[in-house]
């Protein structure tokens, strides 16, 4: 069509530009272009119809491949739906799949786990099994090494002493026998005659028997009479020469001269004083002048420490020298003796050598470093066993309870000590006389008691050190309870909350060991034998710090003050030095112990569980002796001469078995008192 319009255009054309063509011409050219048109025409019908076929028949084979890919594709999309739906279903198994292998690697990991620990546990208590029995096997192997040493140890000092005995030609010999530190091992009297019979059977022509001080406590054969008991023992085994220890004043100054009003011995002290007048209560020395000719003078000693190991409210009515002038004292009475023309100058001394006397200077080593004229000196006090000290002084001990007796040989006619030595008792047979009036005594207190009224568990610590002097044991726990127990009981504190009350006692009060089992009425006055009553004081936070910072001053070294406690967590310093202050005074007079200038080693983090107030008001539950300013506890003897507390009258060691009857049904276990419950902590 448009050809055609194109032929007819360019006809136009020409027959305008040739426009002097005839009618005829221009009728034959009409026809020609008429016929040109329908034969135009006709073409392009023609081509039109043949196209409009070949479209039809594409169309046609188009709609043949759209069917067919149609289907194809609905085949393709029904495959697709198919895999989608398996691809789901295989999903959904994958993930229950998942969920079945996390929880059967879960179950199969804890089971591994059960049966690792199981292991783990079986292996672990095997070991410690083993081990156990290795260490008990050790343990054993240990005391049996610790058992056959003291044997030899002891079999030595027996043929030390037999071959002394033997070799020895006692004609012409005085013979000086010396004991110390009895406490209350009464039937060991019974030692003293056999032995004095042999020397004089291998021809000593004297035997004097002396004694070093403490003979008046330990059991309760002498303190269930007041220490009288052993007064009488020392009668029957005839002492000719004696001098106190700190433990013959537990009971008050007036008993101890009572006791001593029954003597048949002499007894000597250069530093006691009388307030009242100024002297000593007892003869500061005495002269031995023997059948022989021999002259020897004795001079006494008692620790100035007894003036805060007593209870200070018991012996109010005397002093005892302190510090240089302790020095000053003995050097005095040796030369008053020796003016008097003696052959010899021997210290009947109670003071030991301990460490913890070191600090004021108070051993007898100290003493013979500081004074002249002694020849030798007889010790007590620290139950040392010693033939010379450290440096090689002449100063003999015997250590406690008979387990030795001491021995001085002397020549008469060179008027000389020439050998002394310790005699182990271990196989000495003992009198018949001595040891039935001993048997009588002890058969008499055993019938009161030895009554059973408890059991225990576990055996409950009594040692000194490592033990109550040095640190927390479980019978310091137990007694503290039993003291704060029996006054919130009865009643009567009122100024403070009972969550505001603590128990302390001093660690040296507690005085030997309870074993499991049976628990008698003895075992625990042997533990607390000094008679001592509960007692209450009010005293601020900052006091109480300035109590357990004086009463630990030396720890880790032993101090018959260290605090067992009840009630009170806090925490013992030991690498930080004590700040010394000021010594202690009771009443005017210096004691044995200096008041902490600043806090520096104790640190009180809760009282019963509340955090600690320095500026609050605690009632401490103590002992009467404690209460007083025994030991290192001058802050409660300034609270209580104050008026700020009171004595509630009952005895110590009956609150300690009321609280083992009635809290704890009479049975001690292993559940509260196996071991130290932790209130008290150290740094070391």
């Amino acid at each position: 069509m448009k050809k055609l319009s194109v032929v007819l255009a360019l006809l136009l054309v020409a027959a305008l530009v040739f426009g002097g063509v005839t009618f005829s011409q221009k009728g034959d050219l009409q026809k020609q272009l008429d016929a040109k048109v329908t034969e135009l025409t006709k073409a392009k019908d023609d081509a039109v119809k043949a196209a409009q076929d070949e479209a039809s028949k594409a169309a046609a084979a188009l709609e043949e491949k759209i069917t067919a890919l149609t289907g194809e594709k609905d085949e393709a999309l029904k495959e697709a739906e198919t895999a989608k739906a398996a691809v789901t279903d295989l999903e959904g198994k994958l993930a229950t799949a998942a969920e079945e292998m996390e929880t059967k690697l879960a179950a199969a990991a804890q089971e591994a786990e059960a049966q690792l620990t199981t292991i783990k546990d079986e292996a672990t208590a095997a070991a410690q099994e083993a081990l156990d029995a290795l260490t008990a096997e050790k343990d054993e192997a240990v005391k049996a090494l610790a058992a056959a040493q003291d044997n030899v140890a002891s079999l030595e000092v027996q043929v030390k002493g037999l071959t002394n005995l033997l070799n020895h030609d006692y004609h012409g010999k005085t013979i000086i026998l010396h004991t110390n530190d009895v406490h209350g091992a009464i039937d060991g009297y019974a030692y003293i005659p056999t032995l004095r019979n042999w020397f004089t059977t291998l021809g000593a022509s004297n035997v004097l028997v002396v004694d070093a001080g403490d003979y008046s406590q330990g059991t309760t054969y002498v303190s269930s009479n007041s220490g009288l008991a052993a007064v009488e023992m020392m009668n029957a085994a005839h002492y000719d020469l004696v001098t106190p220890g700190n433990h013959e004043f537990d009971f008050g100054y007036a008993q101890f001269m009572e006791n001593l009003s029954k003597a048949e011995f002499d007894t000597i002290c250069a530093n006691v004083i009388l307030d009242e007048t100024g002297k000593s209560i007892l003869d500061p020395y005495q002269i031995v002048e023997f059948n022989t000719g021999l002259r020897i003078g004795f001079v006494g000693l008692e620790t100035p420490e007894t003036a805060t190991k007593v209870n200070p409210g018991l012996i109010k009515e005397i002093s005892f020298t302190t510090f240089d002038d302790l020095y000053t004292c003995a050097q005095d009475a040796v030369n008053a003796v020796k003016a008097q023309g003696v052959d010899l100058v021997i210290g009947l001394f109670h003071l030991g050598v301990d460490s913890e006397s070191a600090t004021n200077g108070y051993r007898s080593i100290d003493v013979l470093n500081k004074v002249t004229g002694f020849d030798f000196v007889i010790d007590g006090h620290s139950h040392t066993v010693m033939t010379e000290g450290e440096n090689g002084e002449p100063i003999q001990s015997t250590g406690t309870k008979f387990a030795n007796i001491g021995v001085i040989v002397i020549d008469n006619e060179t008027k000389e000590i020439e050998d002394n030595f310790l005699y182990d008792t271990t196989g000495l047979s003992k009198d018949p006389e001595v040891l039935a009036k001993a048997q009588a005594i002890m058969d008499e207190v055993d019938a009161k008691y030895q009554a059973v009224f408890a059991t225990s568990e576990v055996e409950l610590n009594g040692a000194k050190a490592p033990g109550n002097r040095t640190e927390e044991t479980n019978l310091g726990d137990l007694i503290t309870d039993a003291m704060v127990w029996s006054v919130l009981k009865e009643g009567g504190i009122e100024q403070v909350e009972s969550n505001q009350v603590v128990g302390i006692t001093n660690g040296g009060g507690i005085r030997a060991a309870i074993p499991a089992g049976d628990v008698t009425m003895s075992n625990i006055n042997t533990v607390l034998p000094f008679g001592n009553t509960v007692a209450v004081i009010y005293v601020t936070g900052e006091e109480l710090l300035e109590v357990l910072e004086a009463s630990t001053f030396c720890t880790p070294d032993p101090i018959g003050g260290y605090p067992q406690t009840s009630g009170i967590e806090w925490v013992l310093d030991t690498t930080k030095a004590f700040d010394q202050g000021e010594v202690y005074t009771l009443d005017g007079k210096e004691g044995s112990y200096f008041k902490p200038a600043s806090i520096q080693r104790v640190t009180i983090t809760a009282i019963n569980g509340v955090p600690f107030d320095p500026s609050a008001t605690y009632a401490v539950v103590t002992n009467n002796f404690c209460a007083a300013g025994g030991d290192t506890y001058n802050a409660f003897a300034r609270a209580y001469s104050e008026g700020s507390g009171f004595d509630t009258g009952i005895p110590l060691d009956e609150a300690v078995m009321a609280y083992v009857k009635d809290v704890l049904n009479g049975t001690i276990t292993a559940e509260a008192y196996g071991a130290p419950r932790g209130n008290a902590t150290q740094i070391k």
